[in-house]
């Protein structure tokens, strides 16, 4: 007889769509409480990517659940588009708050990170008055019309269901894992700055773009920031210019890196911020937020949705917010990745695959590379992510062969502890030879 797990997931496959899903592991959740996912077959796992960066506040955290019942018993949903609530102005009052930036902010609420870079799109053509946007290859902003036409991570997200936006753009992305071995990190900022300005001189006339969108740490391309002074140039040029800088932080926003937003890491300030995952704590939740004018520049009703800024949602994101002030949850991300990141350190002693181990915060990647060149780096991130989650650890890769580690921010030592005691374990298994080639077949992932 086939366990719960397999009968849902058969199910899965025979109802739901195949464009929405990128399976990795085989679990399919009954329950979870912090940091702690139980499955239909009552296995339990410590969740090392907060379920997609969604969960910095950990699974069902009582403040969160709190503050949504108080709602619940006040009502579910009041027309936010033809009325006033007050969760959702308590909400973006907070929002301005937390945001980076010396200026005068407005709020446009989503519901998922893709809908706000296409009302960020939006508001940025209307206010400059200009058409063309740029982006970076590599960069995955969402799913919508929008976000996918400025995403350049996965043909198959564009394929047979053009045309896209026009006059979109894509850019190297400024990798500090590019870097030549004898050039200096302000070195290697001056060349690929130099070969993001020319564009601009031979086929891009620069006071035709209205802005520029860029992930402050490059996610899905493997959790890679640019270097600091790269960023300061490419501030000074957009102001220069007249182009507005837009944060996507969707991933790395709302303490994730050890600040509210991973742009303060570089001491520059973005027009817009582009925020959604860990907004509200696993409510369907986004929003963009930025200076005044801009936003304000949308004609009414260029981005009204009827359901936007939710009541339930508006309080579970406030509990959200809340809850990493009080626990003091910034600190703690930097506190705890320092001790990830030292675990995996030592851990790459004695691999003779971990090349690289690089983050800000819980934002963490480990990149893998055989240095024999025997076996794929994607097939050792493969064994790797599938042999933790059999042994109690949900842990995933991006970009073909980094381990993606982001757990929730209210982890507790003993639980990073048994996670980096088995995901060792994990490591030793594969150095020894004890990891099956058969679990190539059994993960997919993206």
């Amino acid at each position: 007889m086939k366990q719960k797990n397999q009968l849902l997931i058969s199910e899965d496959e025979k109802y739901i769509a195949r464009c929405s899903r990128a399976p990795y592991l085989p679990i399919v959740a009954n329950r979870a409480k912090g940091v702690i996912v139980e499955d239909l077959d009552g296995n339990e796992y410590i969740d090392m990517i907060s379920s997609a960066c969604v969960l910095n506040t950990g699974y069902n955290h009582e403040n969160v659940l709190d503050k949504v019942s108080k709602q619940l018993d006040k009502f579910i949903h009041f027309s936010n588009d033809y009325f006033y609530t007050e969760p959702q102005v308590e909400l973006a009052k907070k929002l301005v708050k937390i945001t980076p930036g010396n200026f005068e902010k407005k709020v446009i609420f989503g519901f998922s990170g893709s809908d706000s870079i296409d009302s960020a799109i939006k508001a940025t053509r209307s206010y400059t008055g200009r058409s063309k946007i740029i982006s970076f290859v590599g960069a995955y902003h969402g799913s919508t019309y929008g976000a996918i036409s400025i995403s350049a991570i996965d043909l198959n997200m564009k394929k047979r269901i053009g045309p896209l936006l026009p006059d979109v753009f894509h850019f190297s992305y400024p990798l500090i894992t590019e870097k030549k071995n004898d050039e200096t990190e302000d070195e290697y900022s001056d060349r690929k700055f130099e070969e993001f300005k020319k564009p601009f001189d031979y086929y891009l006339p620069v006071e035709e773009v209205a802005a520029i969108f860029i992930e402050p740490i490059a996610g899905d391309l493997g959790l890679i920031p640019p270097p600091k002074k790269f960023m300061k140039l490419f501030r000074k040029f957009c102001s220069e210019n007249g182009i507005l800088l837009v944060a996507d932080e969707i991933q790395q926003g709302f303490g994730r890196t050890g600040k509210w937003f991973s742009i303060e890491h570089f001491d520059i300030e973005a027009d817009l911020i582009v925020m959604g995952k860990a907004m509200a704590s696993g409510f369907p939740m986004s929003a963009v937020v930025g200076r005044r004018e801009i936003i304000d520049s949308i004609a009414m009703p260029g981005q009204l949705f009827t359901l936007q800024g939710n009541a339930v949602c508006s309080g579970a994101a406030i509990a959200t917010i809340e809850i990493i002030e009080n626990e003091k949850l910034l600190d703690r991300a930097v506190k705890l990745g320092d001790y990830i990141k030292e675990r995996f350190k030592l851990i790459s002693k004695n691999s003779s695959v971990i090349k690289d181990v690089r983050g800000l915060g819980l934002t963490i990647g480990v990149e893998l590379e055989d240095r024999n060149k025997i076996i794929s780096s994607s097939d050792i991130a493969k064994k790797i992510c599938y042999r933790c989650f059999e042994k109690g650890v949900i842990l995933i890769y991006i970009g073909g062969n980094t381990l993606r580690v982001q757990p929730p921010l209210v982890m507790t030592n003993d639980e990073a502890l048994r996670a980096m005691n088995i995901i060792e374990e994990v490591f030793c298994e594969y150095e020894n030879g004890k990891i099956s080639d058969s679990i190539l077949d059994k993960i997919q992932g993206w």
